[in-house]
Order: structure tokens, then C-alpha cells, then sequence
């Protein structure tokens, strides 16, 4: 079995490549395009969730030509040839990468796949929108935030709730002081993943669906419809439950408002047993943040609470517990702030009455697809490049491998280790099969 680079060989490849290369001058456009002058796109994925990217991004027609579609499953592979007869399609994404006229990919597969088919096209100098979380480990997440910078790509993690209106707004109420300074935030979602007893039944593999490659650089176990289509997230093979799945979203606002990045701590307050093979029902964690400066201002250290499964903080009342199932509590000097995806409160209430907001200063999004598609043509920016959902995506991934290790992690960022547990790298680090790698 191949497994994960040593720290040793990772941290030189890091410094190496850090070296001057990554310093160079910003993103120049590359696109070459095809004949017409549009962007080559392949995409590793083309069912539920993967079938929207790939609506979104064909849809800006004058821009982008869909070239090549990979799916290991023939059916949904078929459906979506029909859509765009002109895409050359294969099972096996490495084939894909064969090619030499592709520009940039969309990868939305199972978690377990998004590292090795992300930085297989990186390493190539493609762009890339990615589904999220950027990856299914936290080693892995490292590596390819460093191969996007090192290879100057175009990237945006399909946190696609980040291109709408309200977090915009939200963001703009805590940076300019409305509730004064925030060092407490309590992130929480309703979703249920896990608590699954493990497969004893093993029919036969449906017709057309590709085992051997939807398991990719896991090891071989047998197929059961408890692990694909749909309920992949329950097991730790594959995905990370719900912190995996909606952490990056809603730990996506306290990130951007209060320029959080990697944690200094991360710590497991309360949860089930931990269970090998499957994913937590519900779960609390506490991820503390240090101090930090932006444009000269000092800001404090910020404690982040997580909940899911149907816990809440037990600050919220019995109607906000019942309207706001799933959102994230800011916690100020002068005041708190309650949002969602689409709604927002400055709490208590009788204190705001006739506040005015600040006039809007962050720009509405173009799209989230569209974002990344005209920054390709124009080596403009995107609002969640891997440099920003990288750092979002380890700390989401943290709060399951403290889970795993049963205990408060001191986590060293620069390093990628737990310094005071050795043995939690083996949930931190990467594990492949012979014949997949980064």
C-alpha cells in the first residue's frame, strides 16, 4: 500500500517549491481554448450535485465548450452525453487527463476522489472548481493548496452559499463593528450522517457502474448500496459526515467575517462513542483561533463551537432554536448576530431598533461558477480559491480527526501535526492503494 508522504518529504517539497516559484508574478492568463476561442473544460463527475456544476458552467455558452465528461457509472455517463453529444467521455478520469487540450476541470465525485483527480489536473496547470470539502483528508488538503499556488491555477471551492447576498451582508455588520469585537461564534447544523451498522449483504454490482474505479485510491472492499450512490458521507472510507459535508459551509461565514484561518486547538466537547468505520450522528467541537492583524487592526482570538445531529447552543431561545435549525451565532462586545444562509438578526433586538447597516461594499457575485469561469479568461480572482477554502477545509477536517483521537489536539498548522498526540496522524495523513497517489 502507498501511503502518505513522511513529514520529512513533505515539508521540503514545500520549502523547495516555496523557493521563489510560488513568488512569482500573480496569474497570467493561459487560455488557449478550442478552435472558437472558448475553454476546454472536462469534468469528473456528471450526476446529482456534479449535474448542477455542470449545468452552471455549460450554460455560459459563449465562454466555455464542454469537452470531455467522466463518470464511473455508463448510465449516468450516457444521460449526460446526450446533453453535449460533442464531449468525449471516459470512466477513469486519469485517461481524461491524458489529454493535452483540456484547460480546466470540474471535479464533484464522493470525497474520497476529490484530492487525486484535483491535483492530477493542477499538476498540469488546469484550473479547477472543486465540490466540497476541497479534499477527504487534511494532508491532502495541504498538497493541493500548495500545487494550486505553485502552478498558478485558477481555483473555487463550490461553497456555492458564499456567492449569495446575505453572508455578504452579514460579513459587512461584523467588519464594521456592529456588534463590536467577536471572540465567541457557535456554528451549528442539523444534519444527520453516520450511526450505520456496516454492510453484511453484498450484491452484485449494478450494471455499468465501475467498482474498482468509484473506489479509487481507498482499498478494495466489496460493493454495497449502503456505501454508493448516495450514502457514502456515513463512513469514514469515503467522506466525514456532516462536519465534512456542511462545516465548509456554514464555518464559512465566521471564516470570511472574521478572517479565521487555521485553528491552534482543536477539541472534542461532546459526542457519541467513536465508531471505526462510520461517521458521528452528532457531535460538539471547540476550535480556538488566535489573535490576528488585518489591514493594521488587531483582532482577538476567537473561539468556534460546532454542533450537528441536532444540537445547539444552549444560548438560543426556544424560537430560535425552532427557525434556525441550522446558522451560526456571532457573540460581540455590544451585541450578537444570528444568520443562515438567507436570514440575519442583530440580537437583542430592543438594542438595534432603527440601527441603520452599513452601505453595502462587498459586490453582489456574478455567480459562483461564473466567478471562476471568467477569472480563467481574465486571471481575475475568485472569492474561494484554494488558498482561502483550503485553510477552511482543514480546520473543518480537524474537528473530525480530534473526534477520532478522543482528545484536545494542539495543532501546528506549519508543521501539519498534532503536537501533543502523535497517533492522530493517522487520521491526518492520507492512505492509497498501488496505483493512485498525489
Amino acid at each position: 500500500m502507498k501511503t502518505a508522504l513522511s513529514r520529512r518529504q513533505f515539508l521540503r517539497r514545500t520549502t523547495l517549491a516555496s523557493g521563489g516559484l510560488w513568488l512569482a508574478a500573480p496569474f497570467l492568463s493561459r487560455v488557449h481554448g478550442s478552435a472558437n476561442g472558448k475553454i476546454n473544460i472536462g469534468f469528473v463527475g456528471v450526476a446529482n450535485r456534479a449535474a448542477e456544476d455542470l449545468s452552471e458552467v455549460a450554460k455560459q455558452t459563449g465562454s466555455v465548450n464542454v469537452a470531455a465528461l467522466c463518470d464511473v457509472d455508463d448510465t449516468l455517463l450516457g444521460q449526460a452525453k446526450q446533453n453535449h453529444p460533442g464531449a468525449e467521455t471516459y470512466n477513469d478520469f486519469r485517461r481524461m487527463m491524458d489529454r493535452k487540450d483540456l484547460e480546466a476541470v470540474v471535479v464533484a465525485t464522493p470525497d474520497h476522489t476529490h484530492a487525486v483527480a484535483t491535483a492530477a489536473a493542477l499538476r498540469r496547470g488546469w484550473h479547477v472548481y472543486c465540490e466540497k470539502p476541497l479534499t477527504h483528508t487534511v494532508s491532502e488538503c495541504r498538497v493541493v493548496r500548495e500545487l494550486a499556488k505553485q502552478h498558478h491555477c485558477v481555483t473555487q471551492l463550490g461553497t456555492q452559499i458564499h456567492a449569495g447576498s446575505n453572508y455578504r451582508r452579514v460579513v459587512e455588520l461584523i467588519q464594521t463593528g456592529a456588534i463590536g469585537p467577536v471572540r465567541e461564534v457557535h456554528v451549528w447544523s442539523s444534519a444527520v450522517y453516520g450511526n450505520v451498522v456496516p454492510p453484511t449483504a453484498r450484491p452484485p454490482v449494478p450494471a455499468g457502474l465501475h467498482w474498482d474505479l468509484w473506489l479509487g485510491p481507498v482499498q478494495p472492499r466489496s460493493y454495497s448500496p449502503e456505501y454508493a450512490p448516495f450514502k457514502w458521507r456515513n463512513w469514514w472510507a469515503f467522506g466525514g459526515g456532516t462536519l465534512a459535508d456542511f462545516g465548509c459551509h456554514f464555518m464559512d461565514l465566521p471564516h470570511w467575517a472574521l478572517d479565521l484561518r487555521e485553528p491552534v486547538s482543536v477539541e472534542p466537547v461532546d459526542g457519541p462513542p467513536v465508531n471505526a468505520e462510520t461517521t458521528p450522528p452528532w457531535l460538539i467541537v471547540r476550535y480556538q483561533h488566535p489573535a490576528r492583524q488585518k489591514a493594521g487592526a488587531a483582532l482577538p482570538p476567537v473561539m468556534l463551537t460546532w454542533y450537528h445531529g441536532g444540537k445547539q447552543p444552549a444560548m438560543l431561545d426556544e424560537d430560535q432554536r425552532t427557525y434556525f435549525k441550522s446558522g451560526v451565532m456571532f457573540v460581540g462586545e455590544k451585541g450578537n448576530l444570528l444568520a443562515d444562509y438567507t436570514r440575519r438578526q442583530l440580537l437583542p433586538e430592543k438594542d438595534f431598533a432603527g440601527f441603520k447597516p452599513p452601505t453595502p461594499f462587498i459586490p453582489d457575485s456574478i455567480g459562483h461558477h461564473k466567478e471562476w469561469v471568467e477569472a480563467i479568461k481574465t486571471g481575475g480572482p475568485t472569492t474561494c480559491n484554494f488558498d482561502y477554502s483550503g485553510a477552511l477545509t482543514e480546520t473543518a477536517l480537524l474537528g473530525n480527526v480530534a473526534y477520532r483521537a478522543g482528545r484536545k489536539l494542539e495543532w501546528d498548522a506549519a508543521q501539519l501535526r498534532a503536537t501533543n498526540d502523535a497517533a492522530a496522524d493517522q487520521f491526518i495523513q492520507h492512505h492509497y492503494r498501488s496505483g493512485w497517489s498525489l
